[in-house]
């Protein structure tokens, strides 16, 4: 389990890393546009290649850091004890085979994309497209074993 959180780990930082190529790509194809009124499809595109990596592979790692998206209506005034079985209950029933099934299904997807070769509908747009759809897979077999990890760590138990 170190390796997998060492991975989603490094993965993590290296989306956080992208963020930067990002916003340096974005405005200056914004500029461009504005200026010279000159952009390009790969540009764009390039633009949501990116994004949708930051976002993939940056899921398993707020899950790691538990800086996820959770109702916290009612969990912020849990006790420890109840925290561990709600992350459990949540993990096992919901987070677990919720990756299974885009794991599954993403799988699928990213292999015909493979084997057509897809790329960029658009004239000057990215030739292959589906690197990018491989990593859907990927994210969710890491937020497979993320998850796995996290019930890994939280194993005491939730008995008083």
């Amino acid at each position: 389990m170190h390796g997998v959180e060492a991975v989603v780990t490094w993965l993590g930082r290296w989306a956080g890393y992208l963020n930067l190529v990002l916003i340096v790509l974005v405005v200056v194809d914004v500029l461009l546009r504005w200026l010279l009124s000159l952009t390009a499809a790969w540009v764009i595109e390039l633009e949501w290649h990116l994004f949708s990596l930051i976002f993939l592979l940056g899921i398993p790692y707020a899950l790691q850091q538990d800086r996820h998206v959770r109702v916290d209506l009612f969990y912020e005034r849990f006790g420890e004890r109840d925290k561990r079985l709600v992350n459990r209950v949540g993990a096992l029933f919901f987070l677990l085979p919720w990756a299974v099934v885009l794991f599954v299904t993403s799988a699928r997807y990213a292999a015909e994309a493979w084997a057509a070769g897809e790329g960029s509908p658009n004239p000057n747009g990215i030739p292959y497209y589906f690197p990018i759809k491989a990593v859907v897979p990927l994210a969710a077999a890491l937020l497979f074993l993320q998850g796995l990890a996290l019930l890994w760590r939280d194993r005491k138990p939730t008995t008083a």
